[in-house]
């Protein structure tokens, strides 16, 4: 019984690492690199696990030549990559489609928070209403637990317009006191003429999304799920695009 289940569980595997390399593969050859390189990653995962549960030699032997294909080509990509980064040319788009949902912000920012990140830049002229200064409020508590080490956020917005400026400077202000009690400085520049979307973290990588940090629609009521968890939240339309570069600029 046991072995028809370890034989199950060894099936199992083979068709998810081979679902994951045919997508490694599908997403490499669209030169979608970023993207590939976490599926042969996962997929190499996957395939090893496989070697180890299977007693058939042939079957090991034909897995750990196709590993090896795959940990080469991954190496090469890893590669590629980073010499990108080094010219200042690499680019990946990521687009989050109409009511999506998992793309809370430690989704999408998790990967480039790396221990060296010590300053980030946010420049979005909508950290106005009480929705969008909570959605600040997240990215910070996001910036605090790590695995970064953030000392200093510096935060370009506008003023609001209307009668809730009064409401956007306290909220702001409390989040700088608040994130004061953590050790982190929070640094407020408010201007008239910013219109761009940007983050930028000192380890290289910035990334701009087309709506900024207010890409979530608005929950159904207090009490709906996706309430308090973005990754649960559905999202609007919206195109998120990251470089990385050499040197960021100094607001």
């Amino acid at each position: 019984m046991s072995r028809a289940g370890g034989d199950g569980g060894t099936a199992a595997l083979e068709q998810a690492g081979a679902a994951t390399m045919k997508r490694a593969v599908e997403l490499d050859l669209a030169s979608r690199f970023h993207e590939s390189l976490v599926c042969y990653q996962e997929g190499i995962d996957l395939l090893l696990q496989v070697v180890k549960a299977t007693k058939d030699e042939a079957k090991k032997h034909r897995y750990r030549q196709k590993i090896s294909e795959y940990m080469t080509r991954a190496e090469d990509i890893k590669k590629h990559i980073e010499k990108e980064k080094q010219d200042g040319k690499y680019h990946k788009q990521v687009r989050i489609e109409e009511n999506a949902t998992g793309f809370g912000y430690e989704k999408l920012f998790q990967e480039y928070l790396t221990e060296i990140v010590s300053e980030v830049w946010v420049e979005d002229p909508y950290i106005r209403t009480v929705h969008q200064l909570y959605n600040f409020l997240r990215f910070c508590e996001m910036l605090v637990k790590g695995p970064c080490k953030v000392k200093t956020i510096h935060l370009v917005t506008s003023y609001d317009a209307g009668s809730g400026r009064s409401q956007q400077i306290s909220g702001l202000e409390e989040i700088q006191q608040s994130l004061r009690s953590y050790g982190v400085t929070l640094d407020i520049e408010f201007s008239s003429s910013i219109h761009d979307r940007e983050i930028r973290f000192n380890n290289g990588w910035m990334i701009k999304i087309g709506r900024g940090l207010d890409y979530f629609k608005k929950p159904q009521s207090r009490f709906s799920i996706g309430y308090c968890d973005l990754d649960l939240r559905p999202c609007h339309e919206t195109t998120v695009d990251v470089f990385h570069t050499k040197h960021t600029k100094k607001m």
